[in-house]
């Protein structure tokens, strides 16, 4: 059960205190993913507030991606965004530093001769040798990204490489310097198999990114071609008028 005090001499207004309430309540750990929120009525008597201002803090908290209406269940706590921003990082990495607890199923990992459009990438002849890997990422135990990375063939990562750190804590450890990466970001639906290994419905909205990344001599050392979900996940940037 949820409970705070309402500081009525506060210029605060009362809706967005109850907002901060609940949201340090989920923040907290007290209402954890999934719990249900007490319904508007029961929060307005219990506080002293009107329903419209309990609506309108509840509705704040929907906005932001905290609580999530259902016909038939009511409000719930939902898993919140993983908010990433567009820099040259790697998703693990990005995970652990927000404390997401970010953990890896190695899918796939074989060598293959690379095919033209990877080759060209790479900046490799097609045909070449590439080593392939498909990983799912999962943060706090739910899924949340299909990764697929291409590597030139000189690399040799173990499934345990993979499934222990990231892709790119890897290459830090064989001496890579990574310095520039060109992205694409996009979205379109998810095929079958995305959508089991996501848990979301067919054809649900995911979001994508395909990114060649370079290290300090200019060389091309990784290819990803990623899937995200997009009821759990965006990309954040920053954007600098001229």
């Amino acid at each position: 059960m949820l409970t705070f005090d309402i500081d009525r001499s506060s210029p605060t207004p009362l809706y967005f205190q109850l907002a901060q309430a609940i949201e340090g309540a989920i923040t907290g750990g007290s209402l954890p993913p999934g719990s249900r929120l007490e319904n508007e009525l029961l929060l307005a008597q219990r506080y002293g507030l009107s329903r419209p201002t309990v609506r309108r803090a509840v509705q704040e908290l929907v906005d932001k991606g905290l609580l999530v209406r259902k016909r038939g269940v009511g409000t719930q706590v939902i898993q919140p965004h993983v908010r990433r921003s567009v820099e040259l990082t790697s998703l693990y990495d990005d995970l652990s530093r927000a404390g997401e607890a970010p953990t890896t199923e190695v899918l796939s990992l074989e060598r293959r001769p690379a095919p033209a459009d990877v080759a060209g990438e790479l900046d490799l002849a097609p045909g070449e040798e590439i080593v392939v890997v498909r990983r799912l990422r999962r943060s706090h135990g739910e899924p949340l990204a299909l990764m697929t990375n291409h590597l030139p063939g000189r690399f040799d990562p173990s499934v345990e490489d993979l499934t222990e750190r990231g892709l790119y804590q890897y290459l830090r450890a064989q001496g890579v310097h990574l310095r520039v990466a060109h992205q694409r970001i996009g979205a379109r639906l998810a095929r079958a198999d995305e959508a089991r290994l996501l848990q979301e419905p067919p054809r649900a909205a995911l979001l994508t990114m395909e990114r060649t990344a370079f290290d300090d001599k200019g060389g091309a050392v990784e290819l990803g071609r990623h899937v995200y979900r997009a009821s759990r996940y965006d990309f954040e940037t920053t954007l600098v008028g001229r």
